[in-house]
């Protein structure tokens, strides 16, 4: 019986590595901003306007379908309409031919891109998608190509080369593919008059969603957690208060929860410094913030975020407020990190 070859033991680095000059480097970025360049300047821009006419008009579902980096670029397309709230989904051009096609009604648009127009998976898939009454669009980088001659619509995307020194590697061509998608997917957008609420309700789970949709009743915390105390209260008979509650400071109030000020522990060091024995004298109401940041209830959580940013310095925490000054919660910096903002 046979046996694997023993590891090599010879682990060392090549002597000498190989670098790239940044002037390759640069001359690279430089030519591939050429070849975008060209994409801008020569894209048919009445094309493009009857494409996304004809999408923004669709009362079915939008696929695309590609093979290969295409396909990659098809599928980050859909996507990208679909976080949009618009109907749209990839069809595999292979899987279509083994059952997915039957996704197909006379309602929907097929997308289908393709570098030459050649691809061969999408000439097989063409005629099964029409029985099916689909609208079929190509997107190509080849002037005149089978695929146009056999989908009811096609748009060009202009291509000068491609960055790859043999003009092989779909390197540029897919760029100008996602450039054209995406920026379709906006006129989408702006044309459907899709709302920061709308939008915010498609991510709930993303750093996007929260800041749009998270209030600071989400994140704050609520009475019984809050670190309160009388004006009248001896700051050293706080402490346990100060300390205790993780917010970093003393919200004074009065007898029917009125928000007075704050006492943090930054204002405790400060006042220990300046009046060092003296501080066992002191009351919280002598020595607290009375005009400190707040916000209210139902403002978005975000905002409070940018008012703890805010100059003259930041700030850790804000007290939570309704209009009559009564207080409600606190929201801290730890608290808004934690739920992902």
């Amino acid at each position: 019986m046979g046996s694997l070859p023993p590891p090599s033991s010879d682990l060392s680095l090549p002597s000498k590595q190989t670098l790239i000059e940044p002037t390759d480097l640069l001359h690279l970025f430089k030519s591939q901003q050429k070849y975008l360049n060209h994409f801008f300047q020569n894209l048919n821009l009445s094309q493009t306007l009857t494409f996304t006419h004809t999408l923004l008009n669709c009362k079915g579902t939008i696929f695309f379908t590609g093979v290969g980096k295409s396909g990659f670029v098809s599928q980050k397309i859909s996507q990208t309409l679909i976080s949009l709230g618009i109907r749209a989904g990839f069809l595999s051009p292979v899987d279509a031919l083994h059952g997915d096609i039957g996704i197909l009604s006379d309602l929907d648009i097929v997308v289908l891109f393709s570098k030459s127009g050649n691809t061969e998976e999408l000439l097989r898939l063409v005629p099964c998608a029409k029985a099916k009454g689909a609208y079929l669009i190509s997107v190509t980088s080849v002037e005149s190509n089978v695929l146009m001659d056999l989908c009811d619509m096609n748009v060009y995307l202009p291509l000068e080369r491609e960055l790859c020194p043999f003009n092989l590697a779909p390197v540029t061509s897919t760029a100008i593919q996602m450039v054209f998608g995406d920026t379709v997917a906006i006129a989408l957008m702006e044309a459907r008059n899709l709302s920061r609420n709308e939008y915010a309700a498609n991510h709930p789970a993303g750093r996007i969603g929260k800041s749009l949709i998270f209030k600071v009743k989400d994140v704050m915390k609520k009475q019984e957690e809050l670190p309160v105390c009388r004006e009248g209260d001896l700051i050293m008979d706080q402490l346990v208060e100060l300390t205790s509650k993780g917010c970093g400071c003393l919200l004074v109030i009065d007898d029917e929860y009125h928000l007075i000020g704050t006492f943090t522990d930054g204002d405790l060091r400060r006042t220990l410094k300046a009046s060092g024995e003296g501080i066992f004298k002191l009351t919280v109401g002598e020595m607290c913030n009375r005009k400190p940041r707040t916000i209210e209830v139902d403002a978005m959580a975000a905002e409070a975020m940018q008012k703890m940013e805010s100059p003259p310095s930041p700030v850790q925490f804000l007290p939570v407020i309704n209009q009559q000054n009564v207080l409600i919660g606190i929201v801290t910096l730890h608290g808004l990190v934690s739920a992902g903002l």
